[in-house]
């Protein structure tokens, strides 16, 4: 069994719902490993640390405790998956200027999925072209495991996409990623 430590958002059933609520609930349907985060109308975030065999099954034990709780809830979003420079640094322990000099230095670094002001990557394509490259790996503390978690969250997160576009294309994905029901999973369109 590993230890998986991930943060959970959803959209609350009524937009003015209050999130704090929903605590007892939570508890009572399992989400006891996790802090819960209630500072936003409409909006709740569970930062769980929660132990499984994989994190893939591990994120879907979390939602389908949650939706146990609040049934009409819809998942928002899944982390770690989406991470800057700052976040790279922290995770990699590094400092930000090490990081953007990595970046520059490595035309294979990943191209980030937003370039602006801050640019954005896929966190486990970050950790994947570390452990491929033999860059920056060794600094990061269990990098089976935040690349395990990493590409979970994002396959969770493509999932709920493409689900929320709807047609065919949804449960298709949800299919493919097996990952149950999109009911089950990421609540109502």
């Amino acid at each position: 069994m590993n230890s998986y430590e991930f943060t959970l958002v959803f959209t609350l059933p009524a937009a003015q719902s209050n999130p704090e609520a929903y605590l007892d609930a939570l508890f009572e349907a399992g989400c006891d490993d996790a802090m819960i985060g209630t500072g936003v109308a409409g909006r709740i975030a569970l930062e769980f640390e929660r132990a499984g065999e994989n994190a893939l099954n591990t994120l879907l034990s979390a939602i389908h405790d949650v939706k146990n709780a609040i049934p009409n809830a819809n998942l928002a979003e899944c982390r770690p998956d989406l991470i800057g420079v700052t976040g790279i640094a922290a995770i990699f322990k590094l400092s930000r200027q090490a990081v953007l000099k990595a970046i520059k230095n490595n035309p294979s670094f990943p191209a980030p999925v937003h370039s602006g002001s801050s640019d954005i990557w896929h966190l486990y394509q970050v950790v994947d072209w570390a452990q491929k490259h033999g860059k920056l790996a060794s600094r990061l503390d269990d990098v089976a495991i935040v690349s395990e978690l990493s590409a979970a969250t994002y396959q969770l997160n493509l999932a709920r996409e493409l689900y929320s576009l709807g047609g065919v294309i949804a449960p298709a994905a949800l299919q493919a990623f097996q990952l149950g029901s999109a009911n089950q999973v990421l609540g109502t369109r």
